[in-house]
């Protein structure tokens, strides 16, 4: 794999190739996420986005499975979301985004959910990408996830969350400043 760019967010080869190891043999062992689409078409995009395999290998690096969950015709890409079946554990016990993190003055967390995504380069989910996620598989049924709050809702202090209980997924909502030990957040990456 040949690196156009040099740089920080550039995995080196070896690293790269395990990466593309792992995420063919999960590709092919979850058929159901992506039916009719080809893994080497999707590897070939990492030739030209050697970043996006750097963000790719955050995810997993903090346990999010990530995996091919669709292709988008008109913008002519494909879409990974973390597909582990809890929240990432390296990704929990963060509160909403920086200004939730910045406002806490007592027992801060260590990070926050979209000041985390945005180093990684990837973007927390949104209700509708949540729900398509959850038609996929049951995700959540232990954890929590952070996903992308409304302006409206963000601008009282507030933010929302998904999980899976009793059979249905459920989007509730929650102080921003707010964290737990059992809710992080999954990303989304288009490729």
């Amino acid at each position: 794999m040949g690196n156009k760019i040099q740089d920080k967010n550039v995995l080196p080869e070896e690293q790269a190739n395990a990466l593309l190891a792992t995420l063919r043999s999960r590709f092919e062992k979850n058929m159901n996420r992506h039916e009719g689409l080809d893994f080497s078409k999707i590897q070939s995009r990492f030739e030209e986005y050697p970043e996006k395999l750097w963000s790719l290998n955050e995810m997993e690096e903090t346990g999010g499975e990530p995996d091919v969950i669709g292709y988008d015709k008109q913008l002519d890409k494909y879409i990974f979301c973390d597909c582990s079946p809890e929240s990432p554990k390296g990704r929990r016990s963060v509160c909403y985004d920086p200004e939730a993190l910045a406002s806490r003055k007592e027992h801060k967390p260590r990070h926050s959910a979209i000041g985390m995504a945005s180093e990684m380069g990837i973007a927390l989910l949104t209700e509708e990408q949540y729900h398509a996620l959850q038609r996929l598989g049951e995700f959540d049924t232990k954890t929590s996830s952070w996903i992308v709050a409304p302006q409206d809702v963000r601008k009282l202090g507030g933010g929302l969350f998904g999980d899976r209980r009793y059979g249905r997924v459920f989007i509730y909502h929650n102080g921003a400043e707010s964290y737990y030990a059992a809710r992080g957040f999954r990303g989304i990456l288009e490729v």
